[in-house]
């Protein structure tokens, strides 16, 4: 049996929305004559044991692994639309988020604080924000320094705490944390965004056939369109689907050429 897995986005207040879009997707992909569809989804595992996988069905993954890491292991077959700021069609960006009294109107302006990312290898944490201050950088730096945390409620955490003064939140986990958790901006507050890319696509290996593809593509349509479902997408701030490809997500490699032709790692 293959695995399938949306980590994504599986906040605890949701987990029940996102079974029972899968419930209704691996029916479709099952009448379409694919085999080994899961019944239920993987929840839990190491998002790095899911995608490295060779029995990986379809997942969603960030698009700065795409074109990275997992470039020619994974590839996309759709983006979603999500309803949150700052996202238009299979766009999303970023919110930069700084403490409720931090005296700053633009992350610009932030030379020498201290930063914090969800993670080296995150396009919403890291790279967005990166891309953002990177014609500001001074040799090859900007920030202080660069605190890891782990996740973006994480980052959210380390600010509230005093602990590191900006972070970039992926816009579409803080809406739903706004939405499933009120305190979850208790003590700050957005200081703006950062410039929108595609947002996290389904993917599925690389080595996947060209047939088997258009068969997962079709489920995913016919998913987004489905009149059961529509309660369900709205708990999951889902709109509308695009059909992309590798190609689509080459604004991803952009930001981090922009970032590094300067100097600008960002982390050191």
């Amino acid at each position: 049996m293959k695995t399938a897995s949306f980590p994504m986005y599986n906040f605890p207040q949701i987990g029940s929305d996102v079974d029972a879009f899968w419930l209704v997707l691996s029916k479709f992909m099952r009448d379409s004559g694919l085999l080994n569809v899961p019944v239920q989804l993987s929840h839990g595992q190491n998002i790095g044991d899911l995608w490295d996988s060779p029995d990986l069905l379809i997942s969603q993954c960030c698009g700065f692994d795409v074109i990275n890491r997992y470039n020619g292991w994974l590839k996309p077959v759709a983006t979603p639309h999500y309803f949150a700021p700052g996202c238009i069609g299979e766009n999303y960006c970023s919110r930069i988020v700084v403490a409720e009294d931090c005296p700053y109107r633009d992350v610009r302006d932030m030379a020498g604080k201290i930063a914090v990312i969800n993670g080296p290898e995150s396009h919403s944490g890291m790279s967005a924000l990166r891309h953002l201050v990177s014609t500001c950088q001074v040799e090859g730096r900007f920030f202080a320094s660069i605190k890891v945390s782990g996740s973006h409620a994480s980052s959210l955490d380390l600010i509230r705490q005093k602990q590191a003064d900006v972070a970039a939140i992926d816009s579409v986990t803080l809406a739903l944390l706004e939405r499933y958790q009120p305190g979850a901006m208790k003590g700050l507050r957005v200081l703006g965004m950062t410039y929108s890319a595609p947002a996290p696509p389904y993917v599925v290996k690389a080595s996947m056939s060209d047939k088997d593809v258009e068969k997962i593509q079709n489920a995913l349509v016919e998913t987004f369109r489905d009149p059961s479902l529509k309660s369900c997408r709205e708990n999951l701030l889902l709109g509308d689907l695009s059909l992309s490809t590798q190609d689509d997500y080459w604004l991803h490699e952009a930001f981090s050429e922009h970032a590094l032709k300067r100097g600008f790692s960002m982390l050191h």
